[in-house]
């Protein structure tokens, strides 16, 4: 832990014996739905490992959840206990008794990890079957639409970790540092899961704040570290980075959005580490694809893991997009995956699910991509959220990098916007300390972009803001953007 207290495998492996113990003797049974309210600590862990060992249901909660969509989730799931803090206050513990989950554990209480540590009660062994059996239930983030409960196998999860550890993504002897929620699929897959099966060192804190950051690589010799585009850009960007040694650092990977290749190479040149990226969903496991190695294009999100096929796919006639010859990138087309990590489908969406799996497995990942003559894929932005000016499709994410790349911007985001019966586009941009929102700055920032884009990409509305609605783990909440355009 980034607060200096210190688990080892030993420790961890008879913690959750006991734990699974206590949650045995509760009466959690194969099967049974649990849902999880913590934020990144040996107690997640824990808890979501004696939830596994019993063949139940992991269920985990985002910490940014209301009340409401928490009691969604706990009716939804069919969730039969709630595991919680008494850190996190009452929100959880208010919205299981609304919908009448009455098991309601905190992890931190007396009756909670630490009575059962101390009781060291014994669970029976279980069968399962790990290719049919449900072990987690997370929920989408709803960037485009109501959160879904995503069915993932023990095959799934395994197979995921497999597939990742396979392509070396992070070694035995790597300190990795875990700040991304282990709520979220990457985190619960990649820095739970992947580091304790390649027995690695994870050192974690429950929040991203910089210097908090900054000075756990520094005291803990980090030599990995699992990051989302936004803390990329923190990394390129902020002053504090020159206070603190990283030199242990190796690599840093970067998942959860897509890391524009000026980014990565931004911070790349600053803390002198190669900077990697993969793709995935929570409806993949999540991870699909790997760019790991130092000769492939940082804006690319490489190649397929193990075992995983891709293809691009015509969103309106659904034929198969062809491999470019020599340097050229492909025709845009919809990303497709299949393998063994892709979810068994939404809980209790058939439409849904038939909407995003086809017949002979294939998933309809809703990612517009290009590729190129490898087979590396470059996502450029999400099917639903492309901005149609005059005809033309404009993908957010480009003007987003775009925007990015004048030096006064700290952050940004764009969406389309209804102007006299056409969609327009429109940024958003997060000033850097100490620049003032005039209307000079603004007309700098707009022509900045003009001159990096084709001309109907242009930004045709400019605002300031003082921060950049995004869920836990980095995606631009361009729907929260759109609402306050509605709204006006």
């Amino acid at each position: 832990m980034a607060d200096g207290t210190e688990t080892t495998y030993a420790e961890l492996r008879t913690y959750t014996e006991s734990a699974a113990g206590g949650l045995y003797h509760l009466g959690v049974q194969p099967g049974d739905v649990v849902a999880l309210h913590c934020p990144n600590s040996l107690g997640f862990i824990v808890a979501a490992h004696a939830v596994w060992r019993l063949g139940a249901v992991l269920s985990p909660v985002s910490l940014l959840a209301t009340e409401d969509s928490i009691a969604a989730q706990l009716e939804d799931s069919g969730a039969s206990m709630l595991l919680t803090v008494a850190a996190l206050g009452e929100t959880s513990a208010n919205a299981a008794k609304k919908v009448g989950v009455e098991q309601v554990i905190f992890l931190d209480a007396n009756n909670g990890l630490q009575q059962w540590f101390a009781e060291r009660r014994t669970a029976p062994k279980v069968k399962i079957n790990s290719a049919s059996h449900l072990a987690a239930l997370p929920y989408s983030s709803g960037t485009t639409a109501l959160p879904k409960g995503v069915q993932l196998t023990h095959e799934n999860l395994a197979m995921n970790v497999m597939q990742a550890k396979s392509m070396g993504l992070v070694k035995r002897d790597d300190v990795i540092f875990g700040v991304l929620p282990f709520f979220h699929i990457y985190g619960l897959t990649a820095l739970v899961n992947l580091a304790l099966a390649t027995g690695a060192t994870l050192v974690t804190m429950p929040r991203f704040e910089i210097d908090s950051f900054l000075g756990a690589h520094q005291r803990f010799n980090v030599t990995f570290s699992f990051i989302a585009p936004p803390i990329a850009v923190v990394l390129a960007k902020h002053p504090a980075v020159d206070n603190y040694d990283l030199s242990s650092l190796r690599a840093l990977f970067s998942g959860a959005a897509s890391l524009n290749a000026d980014l990565a190479a931004a911070v790349e040149d600053r803390l002198g580490v190669h900077m990697q990226q993969g793709y995935g969903m929570t409806e993949t496991s999540p991870m699909t694809h790997i760019n790991i190695k130092p000769e492939y294009d940082r804006g690319a999100i490489g190649e397929a893991v193990p075992n995983t096929s891709h293809k691009l796919m015509d969103p309106e006639t659904l034929e198969e997009i062809d491999l470019p010859d020599g340097e050229k990138l492909s025709e845009v087309g919809e990303l497709w995956i299949q393998g063994p990590q892709v979810m068994r489908g939404y809980l209790n969406r058939p439409e849904e699910t038939a909407a995003t799996l086809t017949e002979d497995g294939w998933l309809r990942t809703g990612d517009l991509a290009v590729q190129n003559a490898q087979g590396h894929v470059f996502i450029v932005d999400r099917l639903k959220e492309l901005i149609k000016y005059k005809g033309y499709q404009v993908p957010p994410a480009e003007l987003e990098a775009a925007l990015l790349t004048h030096q006064n911007v700290a952050d940004s985001a764009a969406i389309g916007v209804q102007r006299e019966g056409e969609e327009i586009p429109k940024g958003f941009v997060v000033l850097q300390p100490g620049v003032e929102a005039t209307e000079e700055e603004k007309n700098a920032i707009m022509a900045h972009v003009a001159d990096r884009v084709a001309p109907y990409k242009k930004i045709r509305e400019l605002e300031f803001l003082e921060q950049i609605p995004k869920s836990a783990t980095g995606k631009i909440l361009r729907r929260e953007l759109k609402i306050r355009e509605t709204e006006r």
